[in-house]
């Protein structure tokens, strides 16, 4: 999993409550075996007119330009900001894989659905709750500016604007402390991987048969 420490980006504005995850990655997607190739199907309904599948090539679909991802001024976009309720509906850990291989690395959001928000953290993402009125001004300043900055520092848990003005914000302990190392699951219990093969090798050396494999 990529580490987060300090992400400066350019922010989109996600003007929507209660963005679902179905909306942020279409369920006929959700048929692939693979953990890779779903940012160009991000929010696929909302940015494309025509029905999209798996495998297709976005080059020969038809985009909507009025969505937000599509407007010229928000491309290369890594920080989403969102209204409440952001990633509810199913639990499907698509939605970061989503957003993630699109290329954002921070959402900010007064709320987010509960399982969505663990599953950003699971997966390289930090989603940020922060107070309705400060993302409210947040949407006023993100349009009132082209090319509006934000810069996350995970450290330190603070964002910085571009006037230098800062806005403290809260993230669990455990949490950040994953993410700045850039520890999924898998790379958590790989931290003890010596002690693992220790005990494995001490528990073949007292019961030699369970290493036995049976042919046939």
């Amino acid at each position: 999993m990529q580490a987060f420490t300090v992400h400066k980006g350019l922010v989109a504005p996600m003007d929507r409550e209660n963005v679902d995850t179905d909306a942020i990655i279409p369920k006929q997607f959700l048929k692939s075996i693979k953990r890779s190739g779903f940012g160009p199907n991000l929010f696929d309904e909302w940015r494309y007119f025509d029905v999209g599948q798996p495998g297709q090539d976005p080059a020969e679909r038809r985009p909507n330009p009025d969505f937000v991802l599509n407007q010229p001024r928000y491309a290369g976009a890594s920080v989403l900001l969102a209204r409440k309720n952001f990633g509810c509906g199913s639990s499907r850990e698509h939605a970061p894989w989503a957003l993630e291989q699109y290329g954002f690395r921070a959402i900010i959001a007064p709320s987010f659905a509960d399982i969505f928000f663990n599953n950003c953290f699971k997966n390289g993402l930090l989603p940020i709750q922060l107070p309705e009125s400060v993302v409210a001004q947040l949407f006023d300043e993100v349009h009132g500016f082209p090319g509006y900055q934000l810069t996350v520092d995970l450290p330190r848990q603070v964002i910085v604007k571009g006037d230098g003005s800062e806005i403290a914000f809260e993230v669990q302990a455990f949490r950040k402390y994953c993410l700045v190392n850039g520890f999924d699951d898998i790379g958590l219990t790989l931290r003890h991987q010596d002690k693992i093969k220790a005990f494995e090798a001490e528990r073949l050396a007292k019961m030699p048969w369970l290493n036995h494999r049976q042919v046939g």
